[in-house]
């Protein structure tokens, strides 16, 4: 029942990963469930309390959850344990992902660029290593889904620029249209790195499923980077569909 209900909360809350859940083998989504679970309640503590302190207190009731040895009586937190105990997930990695979040709860803007890599390299790539630790990767996999896991993250962000905007935020450190084309750039050049170790990840590719928009995605802003502000982002849901159902078919990404 708790899987069901990470499964539920996924698809209420995050469903393009949910898409990418139901693309992967049936053993293995399991194993995903409460990671995203997990990935979703971290990313919306931020945003449930206009109080700092409560969402503070809300992240580090997750990173107490992940730091405990035993279980708590929660839906995903429960869930969440026993993938811990079973996957052999990296803790700190896991740590570092509510932490990052931290960011999310004040105005400020990113201190510089690498602030904002940074911040993509503890949220999105983070959590894709972790779902291909889950779905049984290698040590050595762990740089190629990084890279791709910090590609889709970025294409995730970029999506969400205009809300976060609307939510007084300051989310890019250069939202100019040269950087902005600059920064897709520097993406779609991740995805290539990572292709370039695809041999390493093997049964684990189901793991970057979550990823199967974000080359495309990524090449929409580099052609025209004022899709951004714009809030126009996006493919047609053709497209979406294709392109999963290739990528999951395939194991290709």
């Amino acid at each position: 029942m708790s899987l069901t209900a990470c499964a539920d909360l996924v698809e209420r809350g995050d469903p393009d990963r949910f898409a990418a859940v139901m693309a992967a083998p049936a053993p293995l989504r399991a194993r995903l469930w409460p990671l995203y679970a997990f990935n979703l309640e971290i990313a919306r503590a931020p945003w449930v309390t206009k109080e700092p302190m409560i969402a503070e207190m809300r992240l580090q009731w997750w990173r107490d959850v992940v730091a405990e040895a035993a279980p708590r009586a929660h839906e995903v937190a429960g869930p969440l344990h026993d993938l811990i105990g079973a996957a052999g997930l990296d803790l700190g990695v896991l740590d570092r992902m509510s932490a990052a979040r931290i960011w999310d709860v004040y105005s400020e803007p990113f201190e510089d660029q690498a602030a904002f890599d940074l911040y993509l390299e503890e949220t999105s790539a983070g959590l894709m290593w972790l779902a291909a630790q889950a779905c049984g990767a290698a040590d050595q996999a762990e740089e190629t889904v990084r890279a791709y896991g910090w590609a889709a993250g970025l294409a995730a962000y970029l999506r969400a620029v205009p809300s976060l905007e609307e939510r007084g935020r300051r989310p890019l450190v250069d939202g100019r249209p040269g950087a902005v084309r600059d920064l897709a750039a520097r993406g779609v050049e991740k995805i290539s790195k990572a292709r370039a170790g695809r041999h390493l990840v093997g049964k684990a590719a189901p793991a970057l499923l979550a990823g199967w928009q974000a080359e495309a995605l990524l090449r929409q802003v580099f052609a025209n980077p004022m899709v951004v502000a714009e809030g126009r982002m996006g493919l047609s849901e053709f497209g979406r569909r294709g392109r999963l159902l290739w990528q999951g078919f395939t194991g290709r990404w």
